[in-house]
């Protein structure tokens, strides 16, 4: 069974209608990347899990229970968490403060302090430090780690490897598989198809707020999904 069910949605902005029926299926440990160029819709669809969106039509379904019109934190609640675009890192709190805000859901499972912090050693190292006071890498480790002490059971990133450097972006993959393997599902907003090829499983493309090609990540550089990617 799916863990993330999504079908037939159409969702937006008030009445300006962004995604439209969008069908997307995540289960538990797996990775699924969403691929596409700049206003393909792709954030908006991740927005759509906690109350971002308008959804105006089909439903959003996490481990069994509907999202639609559900408060924005009732995601987490359910099992799924974000490490969201531009990281969003608390400034006026420490590092170890900011971790410590993904725990507020109460989940109990994999994810703690410790194995944050055994996956990230840097933030251990850092923990007393403001969050504006790490480099750009270092704010995205953060944002992983904190959005981890949630225990998801499926872990959205949205656009994790934006203005970070190929080698930062290598680290990424290494981590991303490191949380797989672990047992948390990931699914990945990205356009690095570096990273895509070497952390997800499957991949769909969107355009236009509409999923246009699908298909397992090994065979994405076929000429059919090549062209749906060039779209």
């Amino acid at each position: 069974m799916s863990f993330i069910r999504v079908q037939g949605l159409s969702a937006g902005y008030g009445k300006s209608v962004v995604l439209r029926n969008i069908d997307l299926e995540v289960h538990e440990g797996e990775s699924v990347a969403v691929v596409g160029k700049n206003g393909a819709g792709k954030s908006t669809l991740i927005m759509s899990f906690f109350g971002g969106t308008t959804i105006s039509k089909g439903i959003l379904e996490v481990d069994g229970k509907i999202l639609n019109s559900k408060p924005a934190f009732m995601a987490a609640k359910y099992g799924v968490t974000i490490s969201p675009q531009g990281r969003m890192i608390l400034p006026h709190l420490t590092v170890g403060d900011n971790l410590r805000l993904g725990a507020a859901t109460g989940r109990q499972g994999r994810w703690d302090m410790r194995s944050v912090f055994k996956l990230f050693p840097v933030l251990e190292e850092r923990q007393e430090k403001m969050g504006n006071a790490l480099s750009g890498g270092q704010q995205q480790m953060l944002a992983v780690g904190r959005a981890l002490l949630g225990n998801p059971r499926v872990l959205l990133l949205d656009e994790p490897s934006e203005g970070l450097s190929p080698v930062l972006v290598d680290e990424l993959a290494r981590i991303f598989n490191e949380i797989r393997a672990e047992g948390t599902g990931l699914l990945m907003v990205e356009q690095h198809l570096n990273l895509v090829r070497r952390v997800s499983q499957r991949f769909v493309v969107m355009a236009k707020g509409e999923i246009i090609d699908r298909g397992l990540t090994e065979n994405i550089d076929k000429e059919q999904h090549q062209a749906a990617l060039a779209f």
